[in-house]
């Protein structure tokens, strides 16, 4: 595992030139995509926006020139040393496995899922299509970022309750919102951002939704290969010899892609560091108080610089959102309304997550057990313990209802599709 690939450093005058200069053509590169991809005002006729007037084109070049510069001056913060103009924390770049790989499952999705808008409205409208999935991403991609950090700050709402005291510095409020991303507030950002986007431009959802919904899967498959890099949604313990277990390393064993220390901890490392509970290494599972045979998950880690193998719950998603993409992309052939491939999707990949959650380890990602605790019913909590199979996850829990959604909308399409007219009567021979 490679927490982290290469830090990049900006403390001489040469690199923070270049670390402006490629700031700048970011902002660049995005004030052009929002000229190229302006619309006009919508045609109250056909509900499609017309061509881009000069005024279009300098709103969204304007628009989408401030979203990027905001990012831009974000990083130099963080990038930069305190001396420098617009310097701040000088963290430097860290390239971190997870959000490269994070990204490139993102950019694959779009590809993919432009090249399948291409194909399903042929003709120019096909190749406006395409271009339109591509406005789209931008769209998603801010959906996504933000349904997925409210669902994260639901989830752990308990560590955001100072902020009030906070807002004299903003920056200080930006390091709260770093890091904490949740998939299924992600997704639910991203849906709905999508229905916005189709209503604007006057394309059917469900028909959006069985095209784009596909390349979700080959996002996340390319992007828990990531979480699997920073050590991440990691498992529980396994039984000691199984093949499979992996060990997720600390500071003084994790290094970048030429071989040096990177300094930078597995998150799964990090978090078995300040774990109190007990584990029998034999068979890894784990008790709240010590049991003969078991060691605290601390000690054992903290002897041995990195974790106890683990489930690699990040490869077991990965290989079954692959083949959930497969699957959906076949399924495409043989759709009968539209919202079918939508329905799909969200009833296997419910079954899929709900499976890897029973492997799961991470405390942190939300169970029933802290919900309780965190309300303050602490008498119900020692009723759910940690370890029992009922002490559902938060994520359990959405895919319960993201099933119930599939299903109804599976059936709800069913009833209104047409029967195919029964086949004529074999024509019965006349007797001689």
């Amino acid at each position: 595992m490679l927490p982290v690939l290469y830090e990049f450093r900006f403390d001489t005058p040469v690199a923070q030139a270049v670390l402006y200069a490629l700031g700048a053509l970011v902002i660049a590169y995005g004030s052009w995509a929002g000229w190229r991809s302006a619309a006009g005002a919508l045609d109250p006729r056909t509900g499609v926006p017309g061509p881009p007037g000069r005024a279009d084109q300098v709103k969204r070049a304007l628009l989408y020139g401030v979203i990027f510069a905001a990012v831009v001056r974000i990083g130099l913060h963080y990038a930069l040393p305190p001396t420098a103009p617009l310097g701040g924390k000088g963290q430097g770049f860290p390239l971190h496995t997870y959000g490269l790989l994070l990204m490139t499952g993102f950019l694959c999705a779009v590809a993919v899922a432009a090249r399948l808008a291409e194909r399903e409205w042929p003709g120019a409208d096909g190749r406006k299509k395409r271009e339109e999935m591509h406005d789209l991403a931008l769209w998603v991609l801010i959906g996504g970022i933000g349904g997925s950090k409210l669902l994260y700050i639901a989830v752990n709402w308990q560590d955001f309750t100072g902020w009030s005291e906070l807002f004299h510095d903003p920056w200080k409020v930006l390091g709260m919102l770093g890091g904490g991303l949740v998939f299924y507030g992600g997704l639910l950002g991203a849906m709905g951002t999508s229905w916005w986007f189709a209503r604007r431009h006057g394309i059917p959802f469900l028909r959006l939704a069985d095209l784009a919904i596909p390349t979700v899967s080959l996002g996340q498959c390319i992007g828990r290969l990531g979480c699997f890099s920073a050590g991440c949604c990691w498992g529980r313990p396994t039984m000691a010899g199984l093949p499979w277990g992996v060990h997720f390393p600390g500071a003084s064993l994790a290094k970048n892609l030429f071989g040096g220390l990177s300094h930078t901890a597995s998150l799964a490392y990090q978090s078995e560091s300040t774990d109190k509970r007990w584990v029998v290494e034999a068979t890894g599972k784990i008790f709240q108080n010590q049991v003969p045979g078991a060691v605290r998950l601390s000690d054992w880690v903290a002897a041995h610089g990195h974790t106890l193998p683990l489930h690699p719950t990040q490869l077991y998603e990965s290989l079954g959102q692959l083949v959930l993409f497969c699957f959906l992309v076949v399924m495409r052939k043989y759709r009968r309304f539209h919202g079918e491939i939508l329905a799909l999707y969200l009833m296997l990949y419910a079954v899929l997550r709900t499976t890897v959650e029973l492997f799961r380890g991470d405390l942190e990602r939300g169970t029933l057990h802290g919900l309780l605790e965190t309300l303050g019913a602490q008498a119900l909590a020692a009723r759910v313990p940690l370890e029992a199979w009922y002490n559902v996850s938060t994520s359990q829990f959405i895919s319960l209802l993201m099933f119930a959604a599939g299903a109804t909308l599976m059936v709800h399409g069913r009833r209104g599709v047409e029967p195919l007219p029964p086949l004529p009567a074999a024509p019965v021979p006349a007797r001689a």
